[in-house]
């Protein structure tokens, strides 16, 4: 198996001993979990879960399109929000970015997710090449 590992500095730079993506046999791209942090500052993007996702989203994007493949590649896509509560919200923003392709899809109410962020996304996707 063929693997390469994907980093791109238009998305925030990873907080542990992980990849961005990881390309597999130059056919599937998996992508780490992105939450809301703004990739400039690595701060957490303050405001509401709208803004928050918003922010998941262009970083998920970023991440895809280093590694070849794009929004509308993705087949399947896991959420996890802290508050089951805001998915009403949290879907409204994410239809924006994935409803057209509509991928496959779960979503979990965690705990707590990494720096107490609020959404964190991670997705699959094929590559467009």
């Amino acid at each position: 198996m063929n693997i390469k590992k994907i980093l791109t500095n238009k998305a925030p730079a990873p907080i542990g001993p992980y990849s961005q993506a990881i390309l597999a046999d130059g056919k599937f791209l998996y992508t780490a979990g992105q939450g809301p942090m703004d990739p400039a500052t690595g701060k957490i993007v303050e405001g509401d879960i709208k803004q928050q996702t918003r922010q998941v989203m262009k970083n998920l994007e970023a991440i895809l399109l280093a590694g070849g493949a794009s929004l509308a590649s993705v087949v399947k896509t896991t959420v996890f929000l802290k508050d089951m509560n805001e998915f009403a919200s949290m879907n409204e923003v994410y239809a924006e970015f994935l409803g057209a392709s509509a991928p496959a899809r779960s979503t979990i109410e965690a705990a707590r997710l990494p720096r107490d962020i609020r959404v964190e996304i991670e997705a699959i996707a094929l590559v467009e090449k």
